[in-house]
């Protein structure tokens, strides 16, 4: 019996036609919520800039938020854990991207600052992605004496500038969702992770666990969960490992997942 879902946003929860959360999402995600399922948000967002699941907090749907890919898990006013990347991987990763004039986020606790801001910044987290918080410019040096403890960087390098960064920081992990950017996180921080800490304070087991996503970020958790859903609008990395493959975001993708394995 499943008692705990587990949600991507971007492309899974939130369309990215819309920028809304479907309806049918909204109502079939209330309905398991009414049968005692308990709803979790796993995403590489950081809480900051998590401004688009209103149609669910405002329903009080949520019990708990896995953010920056494991790297920062909390339900309400609880945080139940937090990873920071050690010092001198955030000095690497700062120093390549700024000897680049590379766009690059950096996300401590309870802040979130960019570095080398750029048009593809603006292309991208404006307009495209629709974040509706501004975030201020800051230097590196600035942004890390604020941030105190960096949880994650999102830093705007290709595939191949990725592969050359990695050997640099062994004591990190890369997940992308988007093209344009990385998110980097201390080892081990994944949707995975978060998952068990997320279920391990819940008191939930593994086998009562269904994940959804769409981004390669998501693969860790939609192998990991006891039932891993890959949206039909997902990238085929993610859908290649999934347990089951549903209808997209926008044809009601959730909502038709859960009806398919009697969630409601």
């Amino acid at each position: 019996m499943i008692k705990a879902l587990f949600f991507d946003i971007d492309g899974t929860l939130v369309s990215f036609k819309t920028h809304q959360i479907p309806v049918s999402t909204v109502s079939a995600i209330a309905e398991a919520k009414a049968r005692g399922v308990q709803i979790f948000i796993s995403t590489g967002r950081p809480k900051i800039i998590i401004n688009n699941l209103a149609a669910l907090e405002d329903r009080q749907l949520i019990d708990g938020y896995i953010t920056m890919n494991g790297g920062y898990c909390f339900a309400g006013d609880t945080v139940i854990s937090k990873h920071p990347i050690s010092p001198h991987s955030v000095e690497i990763i700062t120093q390549y991207a700024t000897e680049r004039k590379i766009p690059n986020l950096v996300v401590g606790e309870h802040n979130m600052v960019i570095c080398d801001k750029g048009e593809i910044f603006e292309e991208l987290f404006y307009r495209q992605l629709k974040v509706g918080v501004q975030l201020e410019e800051k230097t590196v040096e600035e942004a890390i004496a604020e941030g105190k403890d960096i949880i994650q960087l999102t830093t705007f390098i290709t595939k191949e500038q990725e592969a050359e960064l990695q050997p640099m920081v062994p004591d990190c992990e890369m997940g992308r969702w988007h093209p344009a950017f990385v998110d980097i996180t201390a080892q081990g921080c994944t949707k995975q992770q978060g998952i068990d800490e997320m279920i391990r304070h819940f008191g939930i087991s593994l086998d009562e666990t269904m994940s959804f996503g769409d981004g390669g970020n998501d693969i860790p958790m939609i192998q990991h969960a006891a039932i891993g859903v890959a949206m039909g609008n997902a990238l085929d990395s993610v859908k290649a490992v999934a347990d089951y493959i549903t209808d997209t975001v926008d044809n009601d993708g959730i909502a038709k997942a859960l009806r398919h394995y009697g969630v409601i």
